[in-house]
Formats: C-alpha cells, structure tokens, sequence
C-alpha cells in the first residue's frame, strides 16, 4: 500500500509539472520594442556608449513555472552602432569583433530559477568565436494584451563581461575591458 501511494504522489506531481510546464507560452522578440545598449571606458577619461541595432531571437516563458522558460537571443554584431561611422568600422574589423569571421552573438539559456520578478537565467553566450558560460539577473517586467490585439511579455537585464574573456583585447588598456550592458525585450506571442 505505501508503494502505491508512492507511485500515486509521485504521478500526481509529474502530472502537476507537466502541466504546468505546458502552459508556457512562446513569443518572438519585437525588434522595436528590443535594445541592447553597452557601454566601456575609453581611456579612463570617460565612458561611450553604443548598441547593435539588429536583435533576434525567441523565448518561452510561464509566469506560474519561470524553472520551466528558455531563452534564445541573436545579434547581428556588424549592426553595431556607437554614434561614429569610423569607429563602428574599427569595431567591426578584426581589432574588435571581427564581424566577417564571427557575424553573430548568440546566448543560448540551459537553466532559470526564479525567486519573485528576479530570474537567474544561465547559459551560453557566444561572441568572437568563443563560449562562455554566463549568469544573467533577468527582472520580469509584465506581460499582457498590446494595443493591437497581440499578447506581449517583458524583461530587461543590466550586467557586466570582459571582453578580454572572448577573445578580444584590441586596444587594452586604453579602451576598457569591462563592458556593462543593458538589454530590454519585448516578445510577442506566438500562436
């Protein structure tokens, strides 16, 4: 008998993950409604900021089960844009992220625990042709009927990288090798 209650319990909370693991829903980033902006010291004298203007990528997300969401973000790294046509062009060329070898940024999400609207989202981000393992402070931000009719979610994410860690080290020291980056998305959900 208590093997079987047991086996009950048990089903009952497979049952219970399962389905709320269903109830995840998929969305599509909104391009104009997704920035990812950066920022880094340039000679230690001040800070300049940029962004890549083409973003792409898709999530899953369920608000009662977030354990259960992935996350899968695209950037176009010759879309950089940092106010300056020359230094976009420097920042594109082999000093820097070297766009015709390594065309992509890619962040691939293997984990999320969630404690309230804080997530901790893990996985794998690939910049100049190297993977790092990286753990992002992801703030829900809301979701709900957008006013064309389409249902939308939010977050956004403020952290900081080395560049140095990817492969990157043109102009170290004078530019900086820590860059803080902010990136808000808007997604779309899917049918």
């Amino acid at each position: 008998m208590f093997c079987l209650t047991k086996i009950a319990v048990y089903c009952c909370v497979v049952l219970a993950l399962s389905t709320q693991q269903s109830r995840a829903a998929n969305y599509a980033l909104d391009g104009s409604h997704t920035a990812v902006i950066f920022g880094i010291s340039h000679l230690g004298f001040s800070h300049t900021y940029g962004r890549f203007n083409k973003v792409a990528g898709q999530f899953a997300f369920d608000k009662a089960n977030p354990t259960a969401s992935q996350f899968m973000v695209e950037i176009d790294a010759a879309s950089i844009d940092s106010n300056d046509a020359k230094r976009d062009e420097h920042l594109r060329s082999p000093d820097f992220f070297d766009v015709r070898q390594f065309p992509t940024i890619t962040f691939q999400s293997t984990g999320v625990s969630a404690d309230g609207n804080q997530l901790q989202v893990t996985g794998n981000m690939t910049m100049h042709g190297v993977t790092q393992q990286v753990a992002l402070p992801l703030t829900y931000l809301g979701e709900g009927q957008g006013p064309y009719g389409n249902y939308r979610c939010g977050f956004a994410t403020t952290f900081t990288l080395k560049r140095s860690d990817y492969g990157m080290k043109g102009m170290l020291p004078q530019i900086g090798d820590e860059v803080a980056i902010t990136f808000s998305f808007e997604g779309i959900q899917q049918k």
